[in-house]
């Protein structure tokens, strides 16, 4: 399924990722490549490929801030690659052997000191999360009449609100109000658009919000990070201002997926192929039915409501702006593995996440109302991750 799984064209991706930028920038940077291509290798699910992003982050930049004071960059560089491996290893095992490849490429004079660190900052990470295990169990119940055939395919991660956030009071803290009514105008309206605009056979749908509907189909971490890495790479930046960023950043995705799947199960409204062919079925005369409608994209297997890729795109773009402010002239850009590498750029945070909005209607899997609230969410989660002092993983150096 398009949300958790990745197809082998990642792998093209992850060549593209690594070899695209023509200029070094740190040991961050770096490891937020390598362990993109990680994530992506297995096909991971995207939620659990963010949560690893997170720790493995938070974990450099706790190692950072505990570096000496006097430490020198090798030092440093090294304590980073420590976190990474020892967090990467851990969560990630099939990838050890390139992960460990990647860190003797890295680390050509290693320093005990600086490993110790690093490993010790990941250790305390994966401590604190130990028990993110239940987030995995499968124990939904499909609604059906005893005796009645349901579709057998499992939904994804139907329990992923029972883990402990980062920074929410709890999963629910932020959970948005009911989706419209069946019966309301707003779901008519919204029912109308994504049935002509999303459908795969649309005639309304032009040849650029296809390319975009296809670019979004992508949900693994790289394809976020991608922005945040157009900013760490630009001159005058220091390794503690990335590994601070991209803590926050993370944190705020893994968050924000913590808080959508919360909302997503408790309403559980029906994705827009169901709704569809049943439109004669929602005591709304003002939707038609389409027998026969299917959408532009491949629909994930969880609930509609609300749009996780609008809440993340939200999240991460309230922390990024932050970081950069307003008036930023720096060109946000990044790739697609499901646009064969293909690479889309903003002249701002703002139009980031509309773009992310408009290609979730037009590829056919999610309602305007619901990109809305995903977007309430992931701006919600956003100043919360900034609100935190200090988050976790920052220190004052």
């Amino acid at each position: 399924m398009a949300w958790y799984r990745q197809f082998a064209g990642n792998f093209v991706l992850a060549l593209l990722l690594t070899a695209a930028p023509t200029t070094h920038a740190d040991a961050i940077v770096d490891w937020n490549i390598i362990a993109g291509d990680a994530v992506t290798a297995v096909n991971m699910g995207t939620p659990p490929a963010n949560r690893v992003l997170a720790i493995a982050h938070t974990a450099a930049a706790a190692a950072i801030a505990a570096a000496p004071a006097d430490a020198d960059s090798a030092f440093v560089d090294t304590a980073i690659a420590a976190a990474f491996r020892r967090s990467l290893v851990q969560l990630v095992p099939t990838r050890a052997a390139a992960v460990e490849d990647a860190f003797r490429l890295h680390v050509a004079q290693p320093d005990a000191t600086a490993i110790a660190l690093g490993e010790r900052a990941a250790n305390d990470e994966l401590a604190r999360h130990a028990g993110d295990d239940i987030a995995l169990l499968d124990d939904f119940r499909p609604a059906a009449a005893a005796g009645e055939y349901v579709p057998t395919t499992t939904p994804a991660f139907p329990n992923w609100a029972r883990r402990t956030p980062w920074h929410l009071r709890s999963a629910d803290a932020l959970r948005p109000p009911p989706p419209p009514a069946l019966t309301s105008d707003t779901w008519a309206r919204d029912y109308e658009e994504i049935r002509a605009l999303g459908a795969r056979d649309s005639r309304t749908r032009s040849a650029e919000q296809t390319a975009i509907g296809r670019f979004w189909e992508a949900t693994l971490p790289p394809i976020y990070h991608g922005v945040a890495r157009a900013i760490a790479r630009q001159p005058g930046r220091t390794v503690a201002q990335n590994a601070r960023m991209f803590a926050r950043v993370t944190q705020a995705m893994d968050d924000t997926l913590i808080a959508v799947f919360d909302a997503k199960y408790h309403y559980r409204l029906w994705r827009p192929v169901t709704a569809i062919r049943n439109g004669d079925r929602d005591g709304n005369d003002a939707t038609q039915r389409d027998a026969t409608w299917a959408p532009l994209i491949e629909t994930p297997m969880h609930p509609e409501y609300p749009c996780a890729h609008c809440a993340v795109a939200a999240a991460v773009a309230t922390v990024l702006k932050a970081e950069i402010g307003a008036d930023s002239d720096v060109v946000l850009a990044t790739n697609s593995s499901f646009a064969r590498g293909a690479e889309r750029r903003w002249p701002d945070l703002d139009a980031f996440v509309r773009e992310v909005s408009e290609a979730r209607i037009v590829s056919g899997v999610h309602y305007r109302f619901s990109t809305a609230a995903g977007r309430a969410i992931g701006e919600a989660v956003g100043k919360a991750v900034l609100a935190a002092d200090p988050p976790r993983g920052e220190g004052k150096r």
